[in-house]
């Protein structure tokens, strides 16, 4: 599997010390790809839907989360390169039951982020066009930023606690793009 990015993602969170990557083709425009993308919600999708209603259980059991799930609402959209690239991004301790979710005004609080007890996520998408094809390519990486010994100390066990589910959510995440973007 390619798992080279290119790209905003590298301008945007070029240190990182977690990182899954995953890819699919699409029978589609890549500006129908994109609509799709920005239009992807995990409440399309009951495994994910519960695959994410479990994780936050303790949250909800504590009473530190009510609500609606997190979903792509919560993310920030911090660059976009017209119908090539997006990346989406989080802030927090993701390790808490409520992920200790940090608020995101602007893609340069993004950048500029001094808060060394979270961690900051980026989620990119890559639509590669095939010349000659009638299919594009496209790739999605997340990265995990933890600026701290004690940070990357506490986001090791979450990561490779959740790192399977999520690698399934994202697989899911672009079957359903691929869906929405070729039925388009």
């Amino acid at each position: 599997m390619d798992t080279a990015q290119t790209g905003l993602l590298d301008i945007i969170l070029p240190r990182y010390q977690f990182m899954e990557t995953h890819h699919i083709v699409i029978h589609a425009s890549p500006a129908h790809i994109m609509e799709s993308i920005r239009a992807y919600r995990a409440g399309h999708d009951p495994l994910v839907r519960m695959a994410i209603r479990m994780r936050e259980l303790p949250a909800r059991l504590m009473g530190t989360r009510s609500g609606r799930m997190l979903d792509l609402d919560d993310f920030t959209v911090v660059g976009q390169e017209g119908n090539v690239e997006i990346v989406f991004a989080l802030m927090g301790a993701f390790w808490e039951a409520d992920y200790g979710l940090v608020p995101i005004p602007s893609p340069e609080a993004f950048a500029a982020c001094d808060h060394t007890g979270i961690c900051r996520l980026a989620m990119g998408f890559h639509i590669r066009t095939c010349p000659g094809h009638p299919y594009n390519r496209v790739v999605t990486q997340t990265r995990v930023d933890c600026p701290t010994h004690a940070s990357r100390r506490r986001f090791a066990p979450y990561w490779y606690a959740i790192r399977p589910v999520s690698g399934l959510i994202r697989r899911r995440m672009l079957n359903r793009i691929r869906m929405m973007a070729e039925r388009a």
